[in-house]
C-alpha cells in the first residue's frame, strides 16, 4: 500500500467492519474497532442497529467524542434501552436474538479459530494473554466478525489454543462438536476482506483493499490462504464515512 492515502489502516478497519451490518440487527460490539464499527453503521444507514455489550447493556447509544474504554464504564448506560444483568444478555444468544458479534484475539487460523489465552506451550506459555470473557459464548451461539491488524505471527496455520472456535477443524467439524449455529462470517483487515470456503471452512481472501496485492496478502500470513474466483477491490473509504467517524473517535483513542 504505497500511494498516498486519507485514512489510515486504524480508520480503514471499523469501516470496512461498519459496512457488513445491516438495519434491525442486534449486534455484541465489545469497545474500540467493534463500537466504532456498529456505531458508525448506525449513523449512516442502519438506525434501528442494536448494540448489545456483554455487561448488560442493550441499545447502547454513543455519543461523538464520548467513546467508554471499557464495557463496563457507566458511559455505556447513557441513553440505552435497558441494563441488564451479563446472564440475561448472554440468554439473548442462547435464544437466537443476536444476528452477530465481533470478536477479537491474539490469535486467528485458517478455520477462523481463534486464541485470546495464552501462547506458546500449555504446561509453561510465553505469554498469558486475558482469556475468554464472554467469546467462547459469543463465537458458540453465533455469527463473528473479527477485524484486527494482519500480521503472520497472529495469522496462523493452527492457533495455540483456541479460546473462541471457528470452523475447529473446517469441514463438519463445528457441527459435530455439538455447535449448529454461527461461525466465522467475515475477517477484516487492513489488507483484505476474508470469508470461509461453504465446504472446507478454510479461510479464503473475497476482497483486497486499495493498493494490496494478492502477494502482499500471503506474504503476512502463516498459512495458504485460498482466494475467490473473482477476487473484488474494496471501495476506499468515502469522505462521509471518515468525517463520521472521525467525529465518534475525535479523541483519537482508536483510529490514531
Amino acid at each position: 500500500m504505497t500511494e498516498a492515502r486519507n485514512y489510515t489502516a486504524a480508520e480503514i478497519l471499523p469501516i470496512l467492519s461498519a459496512r457488513q451490518l445491516r438495519d434491525g440487527m442486534v449486534v455484541f460490539a465489545g469497545v474500540g474497532t467493534p463500537l466504532l464499527a456498529a456505531t458508525l453503521a448506525q449513523r449512516l444507514n442502519c438506525p434501528r442497529l442494536t448494540i448489545l455489550f456483554e455487561g448488560g447493556v442493550v441499545g447502547a447509544f454513543v455519543e461523538p467524542g464520548k467513546l467508554p474504554p471499557s464495557t463496563n464504564d457507566q458511559r455505556c448506560t447513557r441513553r440505552a434501552n435497558m441494563v441488564l444483568g451479563s446472564s440475561d444478555v448472554l440468554l439473548l444468544l442462547q435464544r437466537g436474538y443476536v444476528d452477530l458479534g465481533f470478536m477479537g484475539g491474539a490469535q486467528i487460523d485458517q478455520y477462523g479459530n481463534l486464541n485470546s489465552s495464552f501462547i506458546g506451550d500449555p504446561a509453561a506459555p510465553k505469554t498469558r494473554l486475558p482469556g475468554t470473557g464472554g467469546g467462547n459464548d459469543i463465537s458458540s451461539l453465533t455469527n463473528m466478525i473479527v477485524a484486527m491488524k494482519h500480521e503472520k505471527r497472529r495469522f496462523v496455520e493452527n492457533v495455540d489454543f483456541i479460546t473462541s472456535p471457528g470452523f475447529i477443524r473446517g469441514g463438519t467439524s463445528r457441527r459435530e462438536s455439538g455447535l449448529p449455529a454461527g461461525g466465522m462470517f467475515r475477517v477484516i483487515t487492513e489488507l483484505a476482506v476474508f470469508g470461509f470456503d461453504e465446504t472446507t471452512r478454510r479461510m479464503k481472501v473475497l476482497a483486497l483493499n486499495p493498493g494490496v496485492t494478492r502477494e502482499e496478502v500471503q506474504d503476512n500470513t502463516g498459512f495458504t490462504l485460498d482466494f475467490d474466483d473473482e477476487i473484488a477491490i474494496t471501495e476506499p473509504p468515502t469522505e462521509t464515512e471518515l468525517s463520521v467517524l472521525r467525529e465518534l473517535d475525535s479523541e483519537r483513542l482508536f483510529i490514531a
